[in-house]
């Protein structure tokens, strides 16, 4: 069993995939999409420990409650409100956020 990391976006997935230390699979939503779409999406992955890092906006909230109802025992870290954007969270923040769901994470 793989780790499975759902982010919104193709920057959030850059930013990220430099921090990480162990290989997981990054997928990106592209926006919010609809159940049907979400769970197409993530259909080869549901065997995988499913985690969401989405952002503190509007849309990062649906796109929670969204993956709550599809995939429940899915892990949501959640960034800090003060940044917003996954894509602008500090590396130190987002390396003890990964950290703290046990991930690999390299040293910086």
């Amino acid at each position: 069993m793989g780790k499975c990391l759902v982010v919104e976006g193709r920057a959030d997935k850059l930013r990220l995939i430099p921090i990480l230390a162990e290989d997981v699979t990054i997928i990106c939503t592209n926006g919010t999409i609809s159940e049907v779409n979400l769970i197409d999406l993530l259909e080869d992955y549901e065997q995988d420990e499913i985690i969401t890092m989405f952002d503190a906006d509007k849309n990062g909230e649906k796109l929670r409650k969204l993956m709550n109802r599809a995939y429940p025992e899915a892990q949501q870290l959640i960034i800090p409100h003060e940044y917003i954007e996954v894509e602008k969270t500090p590396t130190k923040i987002l390396r003890d956020i990964l950290l703290r769901a046990k991930f690999l994470v390299k040293e910086g």
